[in-house]
């Protein structure tokens, strides 16, 4: 006997609804996306550190980078350095970098308020911010405090599933501690937004794009598979930074 088309229908729909991401909707970047690093009045590093991905500053100057022994192009509208599997911008390079700058910050600034505006939160003061041990499934999760991570926490879900961290306070990771995915989940769908300042510990493993509207400080030894954009300065301690 053959299916009939409406037992067919219902499947397909089954199908397409079983496939359905789970959480908020994304975060739209812009073109944020294109750096692993953004931030509006410096980046630091104490090498050696080890980025993939571009970086940018921007109001502040090229003298706002710093620690990256960079190399002007010969158009004089990026820079290079072996700490940085990519490209350096800033503001006083040369066109069209400072409107590609403007853009991007304020990309980041859009991002920024759209995902801590995001109201009706899965969980609110989830551990009272104390998440480590945790397993957090996809969601929107909202603290009024700051946020610690005193053991691994693990973010689970499948690939297209979307995470949203809103953080009014700090956001710490302590030292050897660790962010860990599972099921599929994508580095790409994580975003914590962050009012307070953010500090990954030394030799810490973290995932996720962090959306800080203070400065971001990653330790000696501490990695990120996401990316850095901050509204103040980043500073790098013989880290690494992967953009997704």
């Amino acid at each position: 006997m053959f299916p009939t088309i409406s037992s067919i229908a219902i499947a397909i729909l089954f199908l397409s609804n079983s496939c359905l991401a789970a959480g908020p909707l994304a975060v739209p970047l812009g073109t944020a996306a294109n750096f692993a690093i953004l931030a509006e009045s410096g980046i630091s590093t104490v090498p050696s550190s080890a980025i993939t991905g571009n970086i940018g500053v921007s109001p502040g100057p090229a003298t706002a980078l710093t620690g990256f022994t960079l190399a002007l192009s010969p158009d004089g509208t990026y820079a290079t350095s072996t700490q940085i599997t990519g490209k350096a911008y800033a503001s006083t390079y040369g066109s069209p970098t400072p409107a590609t700058l403007i853009a991007a910050i304020a990309d980041v600034g859009t991002a920024y308020k759209n995902a801590s505006g995001r109201a009706n939160p899965d969980h609110t003061n989830l551990a009272t911010g104390a998440i480590g041990g945790l397993i957090l499934a996809p969601g929107l999760y909202k603290w009024t405090t700051g946020v610690s991570i005193g053991s691994p926490v693990t973010i689970s879900g499948l690939a297209t599933d979307t995470w949203i961290f809103q953080i009014a306070g700090g956001l710490t990771i302590a030292h050897a501690q660790a962010v860990i995915l599972a099921g599929g989940a994508s580095p790409a769908n994580i975003v914590w937004v962050v009012a307070g300042t953010v500090s990954l510990g030394t030799n810490s493993v973290f995932k996720g794009t962090i959306l800080g509207a203070t400065s971001i400080t990653l330790q000696t030894g501490s990695s990120i598979n996401g990316r850095l954009l901050a509204q103040t300065a980043v500073a790098l301690q013989v880290a690494t930074v992967t953009k997704p």
